[in-house]
């Protein structure tokens, strides 16, 4: 089983599911999977596929109403990405002030 993280990454890592993601964003509102697919040159089978793989992340719900399902963001789970990377970069910063002060850059 994929830990949240490795989800959110592989859903993020395609160029089409960040396209997707951003247009629902954007669209503050949720959109009919019909109108969403509108927006993208590939068949509605293939923004299906693209969508499954957001929600699986956390990052879309979809929910149906009559016949209809509709898509809408949910930018959360980009935080836990965000408190991850945040670690590395305080860990990058701290390293590079070392090698500053190491090379007497910096007092």
């Amino acid at each position: 089983m994929q830990d949240n993280i490795t989800k959110i990454l592989k859903a993020i890592a395609d160029p089409t599911r960040r396209e997707l993601f951003h247009a629902l964003v954007m669209a503050a509102t949720a959109l009919p999977i019909t109108q969403v697919s509108a927006q993208f040159n590939i068949s509605r089978q293939g923004v299906t596929k693209h969508l499954k793989t957001l929600q699986d992340a956390g990052l879309i719900d979809i929910r149906t109403s009559g016949r209809e399902r509709f898509c809408v963001a949910n930018t959360k789970p980009l935080q836990e990405v965000k408190n991850w990377l945040g670690f590395y970069e305080k860990f990058w910063d701290d390293s590079l002030d070392n090698l500053d002060l190491f090379l007497g850059k910096k007092s």
